[in-house]
């Protein structure tokens, strides 16, 4: 037991982010697939039903596969902690939720698609990350680089693919970057 003393929560946020999305995955495969129809994916669905609601925020915890589930915390893990540290945990709760709920309502009043998974936030934290060194009045270049390499590609892979990526969810989680990025640094 002495392991778990060199061990340290580092990033509570993103690892707390982290073990709800693998509980959420076991749960998915335990039920077939069911409790991520009923609370882990965002889809229109009654305005009377409470649980359309709690789906705004709950289709982030949700994987279709570990595949799916694996390359959005790659990223998740490797940049969450560095915007944990520089923005706090609750500035970053406080972008995750919102841009959940942002890609959960424009999903819900301009798609039928079902959406779940944290690609929206991946998003978010990789334009978020392009912030960390800005300097007054100066445009980082790797801020520039990021939307022509991710942004654009979203926009057409949206335009020409044919899949089941909810490309718009990925564009929404890049503006929410953004906006935080440049209210932050105002």
């Amino acid at each position: 037991m002495q392991v778990i003393n060199y061990l340290s929560y580092n990033s509570v946020i993103i690892l707390s982010f982290f073990f709800i999305s693998l509980f959420a995955l076991i749960l998915n495969y335990l039920t077939k697939g069911k409790s991520n129809i009923l609370l882990f994916s965002s889809y229109r669905s009654s305005i009377f039903n409470p649980l359309t609601y709690l789906r705004l925020i709950t289709h982030i915890f949700g994987h279709a596969s570990w595949s799916h589930f694996m390359n959005n915390f790659l990223y998740i893990l490797l940049i969450g902690p560095m915007i944990e540290e520089k923005y706090g945990s609750i500035n970053l709760i406080i972008m995750i939720l919102s841009t959940a709920v942002i890609t959960g309502i424009l999903n819900t009043l301009f798609s039928k698609k079902r959406i779940l998974g944290a690609s929206g936030i991946v998003f978010m934290l990789i334009i978020l990350s392009s912030f960390v060194n800005i300097t007054t009045g100066k445009i980082p270049v790797t801020l520039i680089l990021i939307c022509i390499f991710y942004v654009v590609n979203e926009i057409i892979s949206g335009i020409f693919k044919k899949d089941d990526i909810s490309h718009i969810g990925h564009l929404i989680g890049a503006v929410c970057g953004f906006v935080f990025g440049f209210y932050i640094f105002k």
